[in-house]
């Protein structure tokens, strides 16, 4: 009997992930005893509920508590790249990605981008706003995969403004634009290099190993968006069309979501449907009267039911929104402010 025919990828923010007496950004922010056990309790009933396989966490800063609680739910792998920042003793910010496995986790790196590559794209001194985690884990089926935490740049502006007291209300004004149009693009440009960085990266890295790859995150963007659409690149504009199909889907990203939508699809074909239901994408972030799909699983061609010699197909595609969309106080008072997305991987024969 084949073992392990159907993998769970999930991608899960944590939103401010801090055991108390701990305060996040300002000294005032402190969970009470009773709201830090609500948090750790809404995980774990997400996490026993869902039990994905594999998860990318965001927004980690108490590090030794969360690798405790996966550890009691089974997740014998855990690792990190980097730690928060702390200011004063006791102020964290700064927080870091994570990443828990059921199966063995052989290696972890934080990801450098290229030192030259970033002096030929104008950016002197670049870094990642939160280090990208790197980590080679042994999957059924697949062997050595390379699966990445992501958590890019948000859309904060990253110019603030200090207010002036004996400037007009109209002087205060047009010094919030101005800080707003540089600071948002600031961030944009941060926020679009560190996934073309990335990118760069990651094929480097395929070339060299051949493992499959996953990126898993909160990409504060929308993946269609002109600063991110590159990571799902096909094409190329100046090479023979023969050369490209053969290698390109190698060393290309898929969005989750369309796999499925390509896996559910072809099973309609199969049982020749008429009637067919579109599929609608789910949020994973609301902002006031808009909301927006920021969190992503991304995956290379050996999950691509397209790709002659794939292993997987995405079988199903969930975005776990209830605590955004109808919060119960009790359930979801310490929940999360976006969605967790898990996909289903299954097994092909």
């Amino acid at each position: 009997m084949i073992k392990n025919t159907q993998l769970k990828i999930a991608t899960f923010n944590l939103f401010n992930y801090l055991e108390p007496p701990n305060a996040f950004y300002e000294f005032e922010r402190i969970y009470s005893a009773q709201q830090w056990a609500k948090k750790q309790c809404w995980i774990t009933d997400y996490l026993t509920e869902n039990r994905p396989d594999i998860i990318g966490f965001q927004e980690v800063f108490s590090i030794e508590s969360l690798k405790l609680l996966l550890n009691g739910l089974g997740y014998e792998y855990f690792a990190v790249v980097d730690e928060p920042e702390v200011i004063d003793d006791f102020i964290y910010k700064r927080p870091v990605v994570a990443i828990a496995s059921r199966f063995p986790i052989v290696a972890v790196a934080a990801v450098e981008p290229d030192t030259e590559l970033t002096k030929a794209l104008g950016l002197s001194e670049f870094t990642f706003s939160r280090q990208v985690l790197r980590a080679t884990i042994d999957l059924p089926h697949l062997g050595q995969s390379d699966c990445y935490v992501v958590h890019f740049k948000s859309k904060r502006p990253m110019i603030e403004v200090v207010e002036c007291k004996v400037a007009t209300p109209e002087k205060n004004i047009i010094e919030h634009l101005k800080a707003d149009i540089a600071g948002g693009w600031a961030s944009t440009v941060q926020r679009g290099s560190e996934a073309t960085l990335l990118m760069v990266e990651m094929i480097k890295r395929r070339e060299a190993t051949q493992n499959p790859m996953l990126i898993m995150g909160d990409f504060n963007n929308n993946l269609s968006d002109g600063v991110l659409s590159h990571l799902i690149t096909n094409s190329l504009r100046f090479a023979p069309a023969f050369d490209s199909k053969t290698y390109l889907e190698k060393y290309c990203l898929n969005d989750a979501w369309q796999l499925f939508v390509k896996s559910q699809n072809s099973i309609t074909t199969n049982v020749q449907q008429e009637a067919t239901t579109e599929l609608i994408r789910t949020p994973t972030h609301y902002y006031g009267a808009s909301s927006s799909v920021l969190d992503y699983i991304l995956l290379s061609c050996e999950f691509d039911t397209g790709y002659d010699d794939s292993f997987f197909s995405v079988s199903d595609y969930h975005t776990y929104d209830r605590h955004l969309i109808n919060p119960e106080f009790e359930r979801d008072d310490q929940s999360s402010d976006h969605a967790v997305v898990l996909i289903k991987l299954k097994l092909r024969h």
